[in-house]
């Protein structure tokens, strides 16, 4: 524990990521390929149950002002960001993009 009295730390934040198994790395994707993992993963949360159970919202179709509401929230990544487009990871935006939070939006 970083801070056990309570008195520093306000929030943390871990993110990890990786593809998944049978898709390449995510410079190497294709539309469909985005598509079809967007259509796995969402079927999967959609599962959660208990303090998990949420939400998934696809970036496609998702309007302006929810899109801002989310990344000034920093729970979306900003759209245009250089280093993801370095990476070769906004290929298709926002197509096969999505983001998932529980109720309480601890679960991101």
């Amino acid at each position: 524990n970083l801070d056990p009295a309570g008195e520093y730390v306000v929030s943390t934040r871990v993110r990890c990521g990786r593809s998944m198994e049978g898709y390449p790395f995510n410079p190497c994707l294709t539309e469909a390929q985005y598509k079809e993992m967007e259509d796995k993963v969402s079927t999967t949360l959609s599962g959660l149950e208990g303090e998990l159970k949420g939400t998934f919202f696809p970036l496609t179709g998702m309007s302006k002002e929810t899109q801002q509401q989310l990344i000034d929230d920093h729970f979306l990544f900003k759209e245009g960001d250089r280093f993801l487009q370095a990476a070769n990871a906004c290929r298709f935006w926002p197509s096969g993009r999505g983001i998932y939070h529980n109720e309480n939006k601890t679960f991101l």
